[in-house]
């Protein structure tokens, strides 16, 4: 597999082995990883009594934390990445994102629920799926 390889993350276990799963197929093939976190927005209410810029801060600050474990390992492995925060819907964005860095795939962790929880907790997964130009692979 060739190509940059775009893995949205959030901080979990299941995003990490998504991280560790594409270091593999860029160690086999090259190509960049690019590390995605999507923050929720705050709503529009809230800017009538926060500061855009303690906004953005927050949005940073949390989204540097979920990318932590993430960029530990793509690092430990000596491989280039670029990480990157972003703010919305993760599915939306995701899929916006792959197609802006010419992602050849995307590669997300799951969760590992099934039944009603793992439908709930699967939509981000299905909303990449339904948007995406580009492969994307699940990793349990």
């Amino acid at each position: 597999m060739a190509g940059d390889i775009l893995v949205p993350v959030d901080g979990s276990e299941g995003s990490d082995r998504a991280v560790r799963y594409a270091l593999d197929l860029l160690k086999a093939g090259g190509g960049k990883l690019h590390l995605l976190n999507v923050q929720p927005s705050l709503g529009g209410g809230i800017s009538t009594f926060v500061r855009k810029a303690d906004i953005d801060s927050y949005h940073r600050d949390e989204g540097e934390k979920a990318l932590a474990s993430a960029v530990k390992i793509a690092a430990d492995a000596d491989m280039p990445f670029e990480k990157h925060i972003s703010v919305g819907r993760p599915g939306e964005l995701a899929a916006e994102f792959a197609r802006r860095v010419g992602a050849a795939m995307i590669v997300m962790g799951t969760r590992g629920h099934t039944g009603l929880a793992g439908v709930i907790l699967g939509s981000v997964a299905q909303d990449v799926i339904a948007r995406a130009d580009v492969p994307v692979c699940l990793v349990k």
